[in-house]
């Protein structure tokens, strides 16, 4: 995963919504989901609790 992805997975991690994370970070809540989808097909998860349990578990929170 990228820099980017890691900080977007960190922030769904700790339950921020699309926008909430997109001002945390200075991007348009587009730009958020297309890391998002990038972050799903990279871990083969197909949901935000997911992508947070690999989180979490990889120690990455």
């Amino acid at each position: 995963m990228t820099a980017r992805e890691v900080d977007v997975l960190r922030l769904v991690a700790d339950g921020l919504t699309d926008v909430n994370i997109a001002h945390r970070l200075v991007l348009s809540p587009r730009t958020v989901n297309t890391h998002l989808r990038s972050i799903y097909a990279k871990l083969g998860v197909s949901s935000r609790s997911a992508a947070t349990r690999f989180a979490l578990e990889n120690h990455l929170v």
